[in-house]
């Protein structure tokens, strides 16, 4: 066992973990100071459910082995509560849990990612319904899809489930995905517009009635987000080495360009460069990077995180013209930026990309990897969220969405505002 890599993959998890609180700073501060610790909990509470499912049997699903290489359903009974992976084989490079540790922090961001599209006017109860519903039938196949490792039937090591191994034997190329641009943020920003849609605009939907009550604690949940993210890309190739370098390098250089787009774009559209703006255009260029990050010279990086920051920056908008609310732009940041990501590596990717020597299969196969996703994410998440708020209900009364729902979900304030109370 390299206790060196273990090492590096054990880090690498608690910086993913790590991403989730910083996900809740995040969206915190963009919602209304009273409606704060509601929003919060969404992630907090994915944090929990997901945490246990995974090792109950998300892991199972989500790897299944060998066996379940290609197929896009598939389950390893003996992975069940993880009985079979407490033994580390002799030869391995890690402990078996040690990955386990690591996939379980992606489970648990990509179900909180979701939440910032129901902002305001979700209940706790049902949310985790969904989450749990959502995470069992569309994550942890997906990420299988995408991510599962195991052997070909020819006994030649396969790395990745149909979207990457199978693409390769069809098309002789598979998709790249390297951290999870697919199965993490078009997954999650497809579900996060299907959600949007069942549950329907806030009370005084339109621009500018909804406004971040907190922009330190937005500009916290980015830069926490940022650090955990270098265990999110890096960690991904599993082992400290020259590729986890290359990721690392692009984790800093896309977000930065991207910032930096972001602020061009609102300077030319609104008159001034905001702090919620600059945190939320590093965001979109980590999201763009996700998948690209071990498969990009750092330059094309840059390149990504500019067309990145500049079109999120655009795309947020589109809620207002279609009259869908995202609360947060889930779809905006996370959606339009994976596919953003996605399909540029058909064009720079190492080797493959159109422009780097490649005849465009590449670019094929990334298109059929991005939209198998955010079909299959979309029609289900829209199916259990349409069964939810038609039985128990998705969302809370008009009155307390107004009112701000934290102390009717809660029980608690997010600031204590009467010296008598303190």
């Amino acid at each position: 066992m390299d206790q060196g890599n273990t090492a590096f993959l054990l880090i690498s998890a608690a910086l993913v973990l790590l991403m989730t609180p910083g996900l809740a700073f995040f969206y915190g501060g963009l919602v209304k100071a009273k409606s704060v610790i509601s929003m919060m909990m969404l992630s907090f509470g994915s944090l929990g459910l997901i945490g246990v499912l995974w090792v109950l049997y998300g892991y199972a699903i989500a790897f299944p082995g060998a066996e379940g290489t290609l197929a896009p359903w598939a389950i390893d009974w003996s992975a069940l509560g993880l009985s079979s992976l407490l033994e580390t084989p002799e030869g391995a490079a890690y402990p078996p849990l040690a990955f386990v540790a690591f996939q379980a922090t992606f489970a648990i961001l990509t179900v909180a990612l979701i939440s910032g599209a129901i902002a305001d006017r979700a209940k706790f109860g049902s949310w985790l319904i969904f989450a749990a519903i959502w995470a069992t039938v569309v994550y942890f196949p997906v990420a299988s899809w995408v991510f599962n490792f195991g052997l070909a039937e020819d006994g030649s090591f396969a790395y990745g489930g149909w979207i990457t191994h199978g693409l390769q034997d069809t098309f002789g190329l598979g998709a790249i995905d390297f951290a999870g641009g697919t199965a993490v943020h078009i997954n999650a920003g497809a579900a996060a517009l299907a959600l949007a849609l069942v549950l329907g605009r806030r009370v005084g939907f339109q621009k500018g009635a909804h406004v971040p009550h907190n922009p330190p604690f937005v500009l916290l949940g980015a830069g926490l987000l940022w650090f955990g993210w270098f265990g999110f890309n890096a960690g991904s190739e599993l082992a400290a080495d020259g590729v986890a370098a290359l990721a690392f390098v692009n984790t800093i250089a896309a977000p930065a360009a991207a910032l930096l787009a972001w602020l061009v774009v609102e300077k030319i559209k609104d008159g001034k460069p905001t702090s919620v703006g600059a945190a939320s255009g590093a965001v979109a260029g980590l999201v763009a990077i996700t998948p690209a990050c071990a498969s990009l010279h750092p330059v094309w990086a840059i390149l990504l995180g500019l067309i990145a920051g500049a079109v999120c920056a655009l795309a947020i908008e589109l809620k207002f013209k279609l009259g869908f609310d995202d609360s947060l732009d889930v779809v905006g940041i996370h959606l339009i930026g994976g596919l953003i990501g996605t399909l540029y590596l058909g064009l720079f990717a190492n080797g493959t990309g159109l422009f780097m020597g490649g005849d465009g299969t590449q670019l094929l196969v990334q298109a059929i990897a991005a939209l198998s996703v955010l079909i299959y994410s979309f029609v289900l998440a829209w199916i259990i969220g349409f069964a939810i708020h038609k039985t128990i209900g998705f969302r809370v009364k008009s009155e307390d969405e107004v009112a701000g729902i934290d102390t009717v979900v809660h029980g608690e304030e997010g600031y204590v505002l009467d010296p008598a109370q303190a």
